[in-house]
């Protein structure tokens, strides 16, 4: 098969990749509320478990959507699945970051968790991805540093605002076919 047979598969058996990003905008929505009922110190903790929780529920979302979300056969669907271990490899950053500075985890777990985008960009040749990455990275910035007593909630809502705009461009977006 050629690139352009894997693209074309990959969006056929994908089925525009929403679950991830509907899962994520639950658990980061489910987050930014949960922040405004805890205490910070506990609330960061709230969100390093929450976030776990994005993939299997992702996987659930995906059930009911007939949508692959891993393809043991496509090397793209493969490739994504290696960009979610290079993402998690960042956990080497929060958690000394959560022993020493916990303050920071909302923000790089929250730029962190969003890296992968760019590869989906790649993958389905759409400026979606990239955008979801800048958007999120810079909104996440300016939250950080203007909400500095609010940051997980701020930084959440933020997420969840880039998440859906990207849901609305994965869904509406023109599918390139072979």
């Amino acid at each position: 098969m050629t690139l352009d047979d894997y693209r074309s598969e990959f969006e056929q058996s994908s089925n525009r990749s929403v679950s991830m990003p509907i899962a994520g905008t639950i658990i980061w929505g489910v987050i930014a509320l949960l922040s405004t009922q805890f205490d910070q110190a506990i609330a960061v903790y709230i969100l390093l478990f929450a976030t776990g929780g994005i993939f299997p529920l992702a996987l659930m979302i995906s059930k009911l959507r007939n949508e692959n979300l891993v393809s043991s056969t496509n090397p793209l669907a493969k490739l994504m699945g290696l960009c979610v271990l290079m993402v998690n490899l960042l956990w080497a950053v929060h958690i000394p970051l959560l022993l020493n500075a916990p303050e920071f985890v909302p923000m790089t777990l929250g730029i962190g968790l969003g890296l992968h985008w760019v590869v989906y960009s790649w993958i389905v040749q759409h400026s979606v991805g990239v955008l979801h990455a800048v958007l999120r990275t810079i909104l996440i910035l300016l939250v950080w540093y203007i909400f500095p007593n609010h940051g997980l909630l701020a930084i959440s809502c933020a997420v969840v605002f880039v998440y859906l705009v990207s849901i609305y461009q994965m869904l509406t977006r023109e599918i390139k076919t072979t």
